[in-house]
């Protein structure tokens, strides 16, 4: 498949988190942005900043309308975590959503799939008990292990984005997204420094939303071919307190591949420098204070 430019990209899911700092990141790097989502306000002068689509996913005709016109996509739009509705409408949804973005590009020809898969398909919640957690630092080895509708829903779209991307020649990236937080939600991190194990279920990962939005644009911007999935979080962990300290409390049995010095993240993210580039850039750490 030869490669073409990619000047206009389509984002779905563009009013949630991850999709506003994906729609900021491409427009503030000169791309020309389609968005789209299911609520929020559409139109021309959306406060996006992009022209806007009111599309509901879950059909495949307004998928393919609203990917037409663009280079490629990144896709954001999902139910974005457990518990916010049944489990099988969670998987239903999730599952249809993330098919039909995926068979519209191919149809399309699109010259490139980003999209948001999840930490949660490395086997999250992680009880403090060890549960399905194997060894630390998580990596990308640790999957499949989904303990919820929404995890499996993630497992399901990198299955198919595989076989997607085999058929089509077209290359796809899933971003297994950690916690996402942006600057003003900084300010809860001294409850979670008082009770550390509220947060031990992702092994206290979280990621700034700019940082989700520069994965999104390394992603498309990546030279990776076939399939790639890999972990998005922050360098370091939510935490005041080093990671192997962490570790040894509450993990005491847990296997160490490798040394995790100071605040260290444990959701390894060497996979998503090495295929897409990604370096995050931003920390807690920069405007919070009572580090230790």
């Amino acid at each position: 498949m030869t490669a073409q430019p990619i000047k206009t990209v389509a984002i779905t899911g563009a009013h949630g988190k991850a999709g506003r700092a994906a729609v900021a990141e491409f427009l503030a790097h000169g791309y020309n942005v389609l968005a789209c989502d299911v609520a929020g306000p559409a139109g021309r002068n959306s406060d996006l900043g992009a022209p806007t689509m009111r599309v509901d996913l879950t059909s495949y005709g307004q998928t393919l309308q609203a990917l037409t016109g663009a280079d490629a996509v990144v896709h954001m739009a999902n139910i974005p975590e457990p518990g916010m509705f049944p489990p099988a409408e969670t998987l239903n949804r999730n599952t249809a959503m993330n098919h039909n973005v995926f068979m519209a590009s191919q149809a399309l020809g699109l010259a490139r799939v980003v999209w948001a898969s999840s930490e949660t398909t490395l086997g999250l919640p992680f009880a403090s008990d060890g549960g399905t957690l194997r060894y630390a630092p998580v990596d990308e080895a640790h999957f499949p292990y989904p303990s919820s509708s929404y995890a499996l829903s993630k497992v399901l779209g990198e299955v198919a984005a595989a076989q997607f991307a085999a058929w089509s020649g077209i290359p796809f990236v899933g971003l297994r997204l950690t916690n996402i937080f942006n600057e003003a939600e900084y300010e809860k991190l001294p409850d979670f420094w008082a009770e550390p194990l509220s947060r031990a279920w992702n092994l206290w990962g979280y990621v700034d939303s700019r940082d989700v939005g520069a994965a999104c644009r390394n992603a498309i911007e990546a030279q990776s071919t076939g399939s790639e999935n890999v972990i998005i979080a922050a360098a370091d962990t939510l935490m005041n307190r080093p990671s192997a300290d962490l570790l040894a409390e509450f993990f005491p049995t847990l296997e160490r591949r490798r040394d995790v010095p100071g605040f260290q993240t444990l959701l390894a993210i060497d996979a998503a420098r090495k295929f897409i580039g990604y370096e995050p850039a931003h920390s807690w750490r920069d405007g919070v204070t009572g580090t230790g």
